[in-house]
């Protein structure tokens, strides 16, 4: 896949695009190359309900975009801890040691960031107007490399 950013010095200035807008740049998933953006920019500008930014060998971040209403979906990873802060939107994370006791509830916004301790079910709800836009990291990685989900139906498949 060619790479469509442009370079200044080490910072990529980048600026999302869809399949449908060809003429400004594409977010790929970049690692495990040395990496420097606007994270706060580019999850802003991700559409796509899930979209691999960096993998390498022990790490992954991840930009998410979950529509007013919806949620990410209730999951839970065994080996991997994850870090996600949220960038724009508002709603509430739950946690809990099952899927059906969710104890731990709080109300998240913009620039809160959270812990999600690997082996925890969890859910992240949109409880607000607009996207909540987020990224999140993982360890180690959770996708395959270069993985983006348009919708929460295509990450289910």
């Amino acid at each position: 896949m060619n790479k469509f950013y442009r370079n200044y010095g080490n910072y990529y200035n980048f600026q999302y695009r869809d399949e449908k807008n060809t003429n400004s740049n594409y977010i790929i998933d970049y690692g495990p190359k040395p990496f420097v953006a606007n994270i706060k920019q580019i999850a802003r500008q991700n559409n796509a309900f899930r979209r691999a930014l960096w993998t390498g060998e022990h790490l992954q971040i991840t930009l998410m975009s979950i529509p007013v209403n919806e949620s990410i979906g209730l999951e839970m990873h065994p080996n991997v801890d994850q870090f996600i802060q949220i960038e724009q939107g508002m709603g509430i994370i739950k946690m809990g040691d099952s899927q059906n006791n969710l104890d731990f509830q709080k109300k998240v916004g913009e620039n809160f960031a959270f812990v999600i301790p690997a082996g925890k079910w969890h859910n992240l709800v949109n409880t607000g107007n607009e996207p909540i836009k987020l990224f999140s990291i993982y360890a180690p990685p959770q996708h395959p490399r270069g993985t983006v989900h348009f919708t929460k139906k295509d990450a289910e498949h």
